[in-house]
Parts: structure tokens; sequence; C-alpha cells
């Protein structure tokens, strides 16, 4: 399907010159890879500076509650109560960063817009970007009033453990893989107790990492088109647990293209009885 919106990417000068507009709302989406060191650390960061007016988004908050599969997407109910309580809602221009490469801000990105959010971009480079153009920070946390969000879930981006399987079985859609090539191979391990290495039968690998320039930067979409190649037909992407498959939706956003995202992505696939998994180079 066309993606029919404006580039998904907007740059530090451009949120400076936008800050002051009433309806323009920052949501830090700052995340690690779960660790005993990592405990708590994204909202610490946050709250010695952000951005000003910026929100806090925690992706293993806002999420299902009902699995043991990592930040799965809440309900639409438990969602919208949620963001509702963070001052985002209908009308509102959203932009969302973080502040080690687009490792969660993609993810939020794509959450926004499952749940029907018509207005989000992400910042361009994240919070390097913004202080390297002279962005200031600050460390007092935000007070922003209850504001009405209309959830409006949205099928065509948000996939299933059932639709990848019958997406593989037809052979007629591109799943393309986010994790570094190792685990992709079944060469390295799954960082997730318990979950094996391996992909999707049929899947291809373009590993996150690969998007970005040296900066933090996403790649110009001349780049971005020369490394998806010739993509043609629907797209699933899916990683680890669903977060740097939503920046591969992202990048495909840049040109044109309207991906699904994986949900569960590997780890819900690989712990699931019966899904078939592969190793070696894949596609």
């Amino acid at each position: 399907m066309p993606y029919r919106e404006p580039d998904p990417l907007v740059s530090a000068e451009w949120l400076m010159s936008h800050m002051d507009a009433p309806d323009v709302r920052v949501i830090e989406a700052t995340w690690y890879i779960p660790t005993p060191e990592s405990q708590g650390l994204a909202r610490r960061h946050y709250e010695a500076g952000h951005i000003p007016g910026a929100v806090f988004f925690d992706i293993d908050e806002i999420c299902a509650q009902d699995t043991d599969v990592p930040h799965m997407l809440p309900d639409t109910v438990f969602f919208a109560s949620r963001v509702r309580k963070m001052g985002i809602g209908d009308g509102n221009r959203l932009v969302v960063y973080d502040r080690n490469n687009l490792m969660a801000s993609a993810r939020v990105w794509w959450m926004l817009r499952a749940m029907g959010a018509m207005d989000v971009r992400v910042l361009d480079g994240g919070l390097k970007a913004w202080e390297a153009a002279g962005g200031e920070l600050e460390d007092m946390a935000p007070m922003p009033g209850d504001r009405h969000f209309t959830p409006r879930f949205r099928t065509d981006i948000v996939k299933t453990k059932d639709q990848v399987l019958a997406a593989m079985e037809a052979g007629d859609v591109n799943i393309i893989d986010a994790r570094p090539p190792g685990r992709f191979s079944g060469e390295a391990p799954e960082p997730r107790k318990g979950v094996p290495s391996g992909h999707i039968p049929g899947s291809r690998n373009i590993c996150s990492v690969d998007l970005l320039n040296a900066d933090g930067t996403m790649k110009s979409v001349e780049a971005l088109r020369e490394l998806f190649g010739d993509v043609s037909g629907p797209v699933i992407t899916t990683c680890g647990s669903g977060v740097t498959a939503a920046n591969l939706a992202l990048a495909l956003a840049r040109l044109g293209r309207n991906a699904g995202v994986y949900d569960g992505s590997w780890t819900e696939w690989a712990t699931s009885e019966g899904y078939p998994i592969e190793t070696g180079p894949g596609n």
C-alpha cells in the first residue's frame, strides 16, 4: 500500500522553530535493552535533562499486561488512558525522540500511528542532533493536562504471528528482519534466555544499524533505496521484540512504503510451538 503521509522525520532545526506552537507535543522514548545495570536508567537520564516540555514514554509500561512477550501493544482503552494523561491527544502534532540512535523512538512513532494518531514524526538524530543544533535541555518535569485521545486501531500496520505465518507460507510478502546478522543466521545467541536464534523461513536481513549515518541520523532516501533494493509487494518487518522492526518501517516510510510490523517478533515466534525456524543467511 503506498504511504501517503509526509516524510516521517523532522530536523532539530524544524523542532526548534515549532516548539512554541500550541499543537506540538514532544515525547522522549529512550529505552535500553534490559540488564541489571539499565534498570530505570532511561527515566533517570530523562529526569536529568530533556528537551523542554517533553513527556516520557516508557514502552515497558505502556504495553499489554496479559502476556510474557515484552512490550506488546496494549488494547486501545489502556493505551488511550495512558497517553491522555501525558497530554497527548487528538489534533496534536507529535515529535518523538530518544538519546540512543532510534532505539525506541521509531517504536513509539509506530505505536502512536497504530492507535490512530494522525501526525507523528521522529526527530532525526535524536537528542544528539538537538544538542548539536544548540538546543537547550531542562530537568523540570512538565505538567500536562489531560487531553482526549480517540484510538483507531490500524490493522494494516500491526501484524500477528498467524498473519506472518500465512505470509510466509504464501511467499508473496517481503519479511525483513532488523536483528544483527549473527542472530538472524543462528550463529550468535539471542539476548533473551530460552529464545533460540535463527529466522522466519523466507525472510531477509537488513540490520537496523545499517539505516543510520555515523552521527545517528537516518541515511538519505537514495541510500535507503539502495540498501533495501527492489522491495515490491507488501512488507512485514520483524526483529527481536518489535522495537527495531519499527526502525525498518520508519525507513520504508521514507521510501513511500507502508510496512506492517510484527509486534511479537522473534521472541514470540521462536517460543511458540509449531512455528518454523530457519538458520543460515536467508534470502
